[in-house]
């Protein structure tokens, strides 16, 4: 189960200490329901190849992630046949053993947009839990969780066609 708050942001956060960074290149075999491939490549780390289902929902999902091979992938990506979307991911550590992940989408693209979340183990924290407790009053103050339109899987159809 997933289960994560997003918000539009702009630039990276300032005052926290970055734990990853990872590039990233994802396209979608489907939007309904999710299935997806990412390319996931950590900074001085390994890089993992990952096909990833989604059930319906907002604050909470389910969702399926295991890894494949280059082959596949490689299949997955012709099947596709649009350019996938590339992402820059840095993580920052948060109060609570919390992690807030900030993502740069399509960076050289007219489309280019920035997004952050963070995960919980329940809704009951994920609901409870104050930005501004972190300081990130002023950064996380564009929620986005649930709005329509604003998934990965709906950025895809707007930009992918």
């Amino acid at each position: 189960m997933e289960i994560e708050r997003k918000w539009m942001v702009t630039g990276w956060p300032e005052g926290l200490t970055q734990t990853s960074d990872y590039q990233m290149d994802q396209g979608y075999v489907s939007v309904r329901p999710t299935v997806r491939i990412r390319r996931e490549a950590l900074q001085g780390g390994r890089t993992a190849l990952v096909l990833c289902f989604k059930g319906a929902g907002t604050l909470s999902r389910e969702e399926i992630e295991t890894e494949i091979d280059a082959e596949l992938f490689a299949k997955l990506e012709h099947l596709i046949g649009k350019p996938l979307i590339r992402k820059e991911r840095r993580g920052y550590r948060l109060p609570g053993g919390l992690t807030l992940e900030v993502n740069c989408v399509d960076p050289d693209l007219p489309t280019a947009f920035w997004y952050a979340e963070v995960e919980f183990e329940t809704e009951a924290q994920a609901l409870a839990w104050d930005p501004a407790a972190a300081g990130l009053a002023d950064y996380l103050h564009d929620e986005c969780t649930g709005k329509p339109g604003s998934s990965m899987g709906e950025y895809w159809l707007q930009t992918r066609k």
